[in-house]
């Protein structure tokens, strides 16, 4: 695929599964453990893992497999595999988080911290761009690529 057909392929999933994607990912008030002592237990880290998954299927990637680890302390670890194309002689890791950080204070009134807002081409909200677009921007681009 050449530059330009990438280009196209990625702005053609932009404002049907990226920013849709993004924006319900933002809905999943899932903080960190180091702040939410039930983080393992209220179902959240579980519920954003199942919405990234859901978003990630939905783009059909050949050869895409997915294994979830726990560590002692029942912290998951979700690794997507993409068996290699014909030609295909290197590997590729990439890195993301589905937990946030805590919401702090300075929204402004109408900003929510889990009610996603664009406003001047930024979505507004926790987790978008402290690692939760990586599945979404990772993926799109495998599957672009």
């Amino acid at each position: 695929m050449n530059k330009d057909a990438t280009l196209q392929y990625i702005e053609s999933k932009w404002d049907d599964w990226y920013i849709p994607g993004l924006s319900d990912f933002v809905r999943v008030p899932n903080l960190t453990p180091m702040v939410d002592e039930d983080y393992l237990s209220n179902g959240l880290v579980e519920k954003a893992a199942k919405l990234v998954d859901d978003y990630i299927q939905k783009l059909g990637i050949k050869g895409l497999s997915s294994h979830t680890f726990k560590s002692a302390e029942g912290l998951p670890l979700v690794v997507y595999v993409v068996e290699p194309s014909e030609g295909v002689q290197k590997n590729v890791m990439v890195y993301g988080h589905l937990d946030k950080q805590p919401y702090g204070t300075g929204w402004d009134e109408d900003l929510s911290p889990t009610e996603p807002v664009i406003k001047n081409n930024r979505m507004y909200g926790r987790g978008p761009a402290d690692d939760g677009y990586a599945p979404f921007s990772c993926m799109l681009a495998v599957k672009a690529a």
